[in-house]
């Protein structure tokens, strides 16, 4: 096995240095057919992702998807693509949350970001927190509600890169955060803001969390329960009732039967039932990206006018405003009491 970190930067102080590790999924360098065809490569090839047999599923990802399907989401990126920094969103917004968090938690405690697919890597990410004499290491997962396809493969792409380290720090790995009290307020805050300013009134707001397979609930993954927990938290602190927010997944691929209603059917029936001005919120996303900005706010937006819609509004996540550093702020200060004298 071949070791990629050997003598920090900066001595680890007698008393020991921590250090917060921001971990988000990933996104390609650019919106060109291989950036993206890597990046899928990646994220496809995961087992926690697609838990098929490798010898079953690895010849339909090299044929029948990454010949095809980096072409669609090349466009896709692009559409939502960040022309100032030339990065994706999400990116943007991940590193902003890592910068904002470090000027909170001061120079003793450093923080850098990476991501599960892509770069900035999750070992590079590390090995820069080793060079600063960082010999205890807090694991944030930017994943409000636990599932084994985000939260868990974030956690086992750090537990990969400390398997190469000869020296070790020490790990906390923080807890999903589906109804902590500083999201809610924070997404009940963003509904707030973004109902203010518009200049229509929506008869519903729909809350569409990134979906899941079937299998995998059935396997023993709560990451419904977490998205419930997360939705009757965010109805109780605007007073709404069900049918004010109704819970919605997106983001299904594949032929196999995910967890249920689907977003788009959903939404797309609605003006049949006199709905025709709704906005949309994902809190299952602590960032906007292609999910939220294209997939909701283009395709969806899309599906609705076409069934005859009227009018469409995008609630959007936290990113790195002041809310969410908040929520990242306490959720490492309350981490780091771990490791308190």
């Amino acid at each position: 096995m071949k070791f990629f970190h050997k003598t920090p930067g900066i001595p680890v102080p007698a008393s020991g240095r921590t250090g917060v590790l921001l971990i988000n999924l990933g996104t390609p360098d650019d919106t060109g057919y291989f950036s993206v065809r890597r990046y899928l490569r990646e994220f496809l090839s995961d087992r926690r992702v697609i838990e098929a047999p490798p010898a079953i599923w690895q010849p339909i990802l090299h044929t029948a998807i990454l010949s095809r399907r980096p072409f669609r989401s090349g466009e896709a990126y692009a559409r939502i693509w960040d022309k100032k920094t030339n990065e994706s969103p999400l990116r943007v917004y991940t590193r902003g949350q890592a910068e904002k968090l470090a000027e909170r938690l001061g120079p003793e405690t450093p923080v850098e970001w990476g991501m599960r697919y892509g770069q900035p890597s999750v070992q590079e990410a590390l090995s820069k927190l080793m060079d600063r004499g960082c010999d205890r290491v807090i694991a944030l997962p930017l994943y409000p509600q636990y599932s084994a396809t985000t939260t868990a493969t974030a956690n086992d792409q750090l537990f990969r890169a400390l398997m190469r380290l000869r020296r070790q720090p020490a790990i906390h790995t923080v807890p999903s955060f589906a109804d902590h009290p500083l999201y809610v307020e924070g997404l009940a805050k963003s509904v707030r803001e973004t109902l203010e300013g518009l200049a229509f009134k929506p008869q519903m707001i729909v809350a569409s969390f990134h979906g899941l397979p079937e299998s995998c609930v059935n396997a023993g993954d709560n990451y419904p329960q977490e998205c419930e927990r997360t939705i009757v938290a965010l109805r109780k602190a605007l007073d709404f009732h069900d049918e004010q927010m109704p819970l919605t997944y997106q983001s299904r691929f594949g032929p196999m039967e995910w967890i249920k209603p689907y977003t788009a059917p959903f939404v797309e029936a609605l003006p049949g039932q006199g709905i025709h001005r709704i906005a949309v919120i994902m809190p299952g996303f602590l960032c906007d990206c292609i999910e939220t900005l294209d997939e909701i706010g283009n395709e969806l937006r899309e599906t609705f006018i076409h069934a005859g819609g009227e009018e469409f509004a995008l609630i959007p996540c936290l990113n790195d405003s002041t809310p969410a550093v908040d929520l990242l702020e306490s959720l490492s200060r309350q981490a780091l009491k771990g490791w308190a004298e």
